[in-house]
């Protein structure tokens, strides 16, 4: 199967896994409150999935090296499909126990979508440097258009269905993805890594932080990640809060969100990426980020639409920006027997982010609403100068020699 089709499908499967992510992640911060849970614990119980991503991604990247990306696809997307049946449990038992049945469906899902190192690896496997931006692009799309359908599915799916059909949905999606990958996905790993080391978590980190280019830009992702998810976890409490939206309506605004972030992805970033280079787009992603962040908390209710919507877009251009061109320096630095541990270690370390920017943006957002997103920014603005003032450091040639 040529590169361009194993790309379609890879694309595909991932549409499908971001689908069934879709229809539950816009209702979580909501229903865990219906579940009793205070703005605090809404954090905690994101950031639990992201702490699976953290202790994950190392272990399937390596997996990937040491047996192929396929199988380690396989067996994520079946992990995956089993949380959501977990999920579709919550509400048969009282409030107590169905809060730590969400928790038991995060653990699942974390585990389950640590994967994505893999399936980045697989990109890298299939396509040449100079399109490696581009190819990224077009994965993140997927992510984009999951987000389009998946969070006005799951709105009408609570509103009519319930609870328990949003998981029971989200689950037969993944057992789709699998029934795609498993007769469709080809092996892109040519020669196996079976000497592939064997590092716990921390161990992983620490060797690639030793590595002068790749720390740059881990701490970078570690930022950027922190302060996106302090806003999409207190997002969806700020319009419940502060404007007229339900839940329909805030399915609606991640549908945007994500036909912004599919275009940008797959129209813009393969052409931004040949005319400026991965590290001046990444430097208007981090601007444009800082901006609509900053912007988000300051609308008034009347004006809702107009002014919110233009902050969003703002943010969802940004990140088709500063996703791809970070993968692409990632993936260019790697030697081809460790892309899949590679990319896997630095999922798991931007995956602190998931960890730390849930329980940061909850416990601020608890104080006051507009510090998630003055925080943020911050963060943003203290990667760009540490970019702008190291060129050298981030024009990336040869992969690097491991320390």
């Amino acid at each position: 199967m040529k590169n361009k089709s194993a790309l379609g499908v890879l694309f595909l499967t991932t549409f499908l896994d971001l689908l069934g992510f879709g229809i539950i992640i816009p209702i979580l911060p909501t229903f865990a409150q219906e579940l009793g849970a205070s703005e605090t614990q809404v954090g905690f119980i994101a950031a639990i999935y992201a702490l699976m991503n953290f202790a994950f991604s190392p272990f399937w990247g390596r997996m990937s090296d040491r047996h192929g990306r396929r199988p380690i696809i396989l067996v994520s997307v079946v992990i995956t499909a089993l949380a959501y049946l977990i999920f579709a449990q919550t509400t048969s038992y009282e409030i107590k126990i169905g809060i730590w049945i969400l928790v038991l469906s995060r653990i699942f899902s974390g585990i389950g979508s640590a994967n994505i190192g893999a399936a980045q690896a697989y990109i890298g496997d299939v396509t040449a440097p100079e399109n490696r931006a581009k190819s990224m692009g077009m994965i993140g799309a997927a992510f984009g258009l999951g987000f389009v359908f998946g969070p006005p599915i799951g709105g009408f799916l609570k509103a009519d269905f319930g609870i328990e059909m949003m998981g029971y949905v989200a689950a037969a999606l993944s057992g789709l993805n699998f029934v795609v990958a498993y007769f469709f996905l080809p092996e892109s790993l040519k020669h196996k890594n079976k000497r592939a080391e064997h590092h716990n978590v921390i161990r992983s980190i620490i060797i690639q932080l030793k590595r002068p280019k790749i720390n740059q830009l881990f701490y970078i992702n570690l930022m950027f990640i922190t302060a996106f998810a302090m806003m999409q976890v207190t997002a969806v409490m700020l319009w419940s809060d502060f404007s007229d939206m339900d839940e329909k309506a805030i399915g609606f605004v991640f549908m945007y969100i994500g036909i912004s972030s599919a275009l940008v992805q797959g129209l813009l970033v393969g052409r931004i990426a040949n005319k400026f280079g991965e590290r001046q787009m990444l430097l208007i992603g981090l601007v444009l980020l800082s901006i609509g962040l900053f912007a988000m908390p300051f609308f008034q209710k009347d004006l809702f639409m107009p002014y919110e919507y233009i902050a969003i877009g703002l943010i969802a251009l940004a990140n088709g920006f500063i996703n791809p061109a970070l993968m692409s320096m990632i993936t260019k630095l790697s030697k081809p027997d460790e892309l899949g541990q590679l990319t896997g270690v630095y999922q798991s370390f931007g995956s602190l982010g998931r960890i730390a920017g849930p329980a940061l943006g909850g416990a601020l957002y608890g104080i006051d609403e507009h510090l998630p997103y003055t925080v943020g920014p911050i963060l943003l603005m203290a990667c760009f100068f540490m970019i702008s003032s190291g060129r050298s450091q981030f024009t990336v040639a040869e992969p690097e020699v491991e320390v």
